[in-house]
């Protein structure tokens, strides 16, 4: 199974290499079939000069995200442009372990689930430098989203997950123009009855260049599409979930076909 990374990058060029490489060097070494996408979001600094060079190198190649402009956006050109069988999104900064994508790339093939979700809060997941007041707003707005959903889920927010290119597909058009994306997902997904595994992961602040997640400005952004969410879920009466199910028994009794022929 073929695993697609796709990067965001906004004026990245203080870390933008160090990501690739470290992700690069440990899909080669775990012998994973892989691409790595990195989406250029309009940078004004040498991201895009970096990009070329390191492009040269088998397995990373690069799209310019054409205006609008932003996270959501360039997350949505990434998921547009990606040829894998899976893909995880995954972050420009560093704050992400290619240790832990080893990991959601064999939970994902070991239990043959639709989605991983990374959590940085139960046993086994770790924070370094974490922002107080962003955590206590992680926290708040996670525990209501478990509540109000009745997830066993605690991370949603959390932008690190692996998904099967056919869940990509089931919970498409997304809507979302900037982080709140990283919610619009994971809901739809399990709303529409895909199945998916936890795994702890790590998450490290970043230690070059600057956030561009503005907290001010998220509050009501996450709010929207987080209602979004919920009122399909109340409303849609599972007309997507059971599409979902009968495409599920559909690949079951295709991988009987093929054990039964090869047997």
């Amino acid at each position: 199974m073929k695993l697609s990374v796709v990067i965001p990058a906004h004026n990245e060029e203080g870390c933008i290499e160090r990501t690739l490489t470290s992700f690069h060097e440990k899909l080669i070494e775990e012998k994973i079939p892989f691409e790595i996408v990195v989406v250029n979001d309009n940078s004004s600094d040498d991201t895009e000069k970096i990009l070329k060079r390191l492009s040269r190198k088998k397995g990373i190649r690069y799209v310019n995200n054409d205006p609008p402009n932003g996270f959501g956006f360039a997350i949505r050109k990434g998921l547009q442009s990606f040829k894998g069988d899976c893909v995880a999104i995954v972050m420009a900064d560093a704050s992400d372990s290619p240790d832990d994508l080893v990991a959601f790339y064999r939970k994902m093939i070991e239990g043959n689930y639709d989605c991983v979700f990374g959590t940085r809060w139960s046993l086994g997941g770790r924070t370094y430098d974490y922002p107080g007041v962003k955590k206590v707003l992680n926290r708040v707005f996670n525990t209501f989203i478990q509540m109000v959903m009745q997830l066993q889920y605690n991370d949603v927010t959390n932008a690190f997950k692996l998904y099967k290119k056919e869940v990509i597909q089931g919970v498409s058009p997304l809507l979302s123009p900037h982080y709140n994306l990283t919610v619009e997902i994971p809901l739809k997904a399990i709303i529409r009855g895909y199945s998916y595994a936890i795994v702890p992961n790590s998450w490290t602040n970043r230690t070059a260049g600057e956030s561009k997640l503005k907290l001010k400005e998220m509050g009501s952004r996450y709010l929207f599409i987080f209602l979004y969410c919920l009122l399909e879920k109340w409303l849609s009466c599972k007309d997507y979930h059971r599409r979902t199910e009968e495409k599920r028994a559909q690949a079951i009794e295709e991988r009987k076909q093929a054990a039964s022929t090869s047997g």
